[in-house]
């Protein structure tokens, strides 16, 4: 009885950001986990990820052009990342709201940084038994050059990690 109990207060965590497939993702569990997620607490967690404050320029120069990188200041960094926070949260809300509808409860949890890394950080800060993500559909491009934030909880995260695509 009480092996019972345990496994189903097991952490299930969504990793959702602005993709619709994350929120595809939420449902999927909300349909599919419901009995497990409806006697323990669902853990929903958006990234805030750190945007790239260096912007390039191009000055004319003759029939040449000089690049050169600018920085942002203090004030715009702050402003870009409150602005993140900001996204982040109302994402958590809009999936809040979504739980509550279906009778979940919900704990939702935001973090800076690296999507990868803060993602795989909160499976194990919130002691998670199960990371569930929406597959990242028609990426190809960024995937080849950053990696996919999907294949690096798979590989990293320290639970098992289930990927719900999207059907066409």
């Amino acid at each position: 009885m009480e092996k019972e109990t345990k496994l189903l207060e097991k952490k299930v965590m969504v990793a959702i950001d602005e993709n619709e497939n994350s929120y595809h993702a939420l449902m999927w569990v909300l349909d599919n986990l419901k009995e497990s997620v409806t006697k323990s607490t669902l853990v929903i967690f958006a990234a805030q990820p750190l945007a790239n404050y260096t912007n390039v320029f191009a000055a004319p120069l003759g029939f040449a052009r000089m690049y050169f990188p600018v920085s942002a200041t203090p004030a715009l960094i702050e402003s870009m990342q409150d602005q993140n926070k900001r996204v982040s949260l109302g994402l958590l809300e809009k999936a809040k709201s979504i739980c509550a509808s279906r009778g979940v409860k919900v704990d939702t949890f935001t973090e800076a940084g690296d999507p990868k890394e803060t993602i795989c950080n909160a499976v194990q800060k919130y002691e998670i038994n199960l990371l569930v993500m929406g597959g990242q559909a028609n990426r190809t491009f960024m995937r080849v050059f950053q990696g996919s934030l999907s294949n690096y909880c798979l590989n990293n995260a320290k639970c098992p990690v289930l990927i719900v695509k999207k059907p066409e």
